[in-house]
């Protein structure tokens, strides 16, 4: 096994089974969903970079949605899969391993697509460009986002910034969500306590992990660096979510009456 499959299965081992795999709540995403406006009763809901699934449940139990929901990493699937049919939701949740920017989806095919702390993942211009194309009319793309919160950074936070991610401020990104076509129906500052959600439950299994398996000590070095920048420049960085819809489009076509 070479040291970079290495580091990359111990990476994915220490966030197996953690509720999240990124900063959120379930208070968060009722919060978006709710500044969506009006869906259809049954809506269909695309939950891009999914992970184990936390929000597809909740767009399924709650929102009565019909829940496709991809992720490059198969054992997250696996674990929705499972969730999904113990809360009795299988036939509302489809998972499917599929890159974010290739996805296989008609034109058109969803009322509703979301991506919690997995845009970054190809980068929120492309986001904003790919998945466009998959909104039916009267359709609502809500993604979250990982900005600068002051105009101007520490030199350690923007060079581990830089390393990782180019971030840019909310003000750049609803300027570049207006050039991609789309108007801002909401903005939403997400509270502290969504990255102690994240946090807390990491920190605990990077502490109990055993530095000694393959790659674990890549993994862990970065999980408790990443940790330590959040505890020390957590007030120059957070996650914004954005709710959004193209802006030629007003209205459902069964609602223009």
């Amino acid at each position: 096994m070479s040291d970079h499959t290495a580091s990359y299965e111990a990476f994915f081992a220490l966030h197996h089974g953690l509720p999240r795999q990124g900063p959120g709540s379930d208070a968060t995403t009722r919060h978006l969903l709710s500044c969506a406006g009006p869906l259809p009763s049954r809506p269909r809901a695309l939950d891009l970079g999914c992970g184990p699934g936390r929000a597809a449940l909740l767009l399924g139990a709650e929102a009565g949605a019909e829940v496709t929901a991809v992720d490059l990493h198969q054992p997250f699937l696996a674990e929705l899969d499972a969730a999904a049919a113990a809360r009795g939701l299988g036939a509302s949740i489809t998972t499917l391993a599929a890159d974010m920017a290739e996805l296989p989806f008609p034109d058109g095919s969803f009322d509703l697509v979301w991506a919690e702390s997995s845009a970054y993942s190809i980068g929120f211009d492309t986001a904003l460009e790919k998945w466009r194309r998959l909104l039916a009319p009267g359709g609502t793309l809500v993604l979250t986002e990982c900005e600068w919160t002051t105009a101007d950074p520490s030199p350690e936070a923007r060079a581990f910034w830089d390393q990782h991610y180019a971030l840019r401020t909310t003000e750049q990104n609803a300027r570049a969500a207006a050039a991609a076509g789309y108007s801002v129906r909401a903005l939403y500052p997400q509270p502290e306590s969504d990255w102690d959600a994240y946090y807390g439950p990491l920190g605990e299994r990077a502490d109990a992990a055993d530095p000694a398996e393959p790659g674990m000590d890549v993994a862990l070095a970065a999980t408790r660096a990443e940790i330590a920048m959040r505890r020390e420049h957590g007030s120059e960085y957070g996650y914004t979510g954005y709710v959004l819809r193209p802006s030629d489009w007003r209205v459902r076509p069964e609602a223009a009456a």
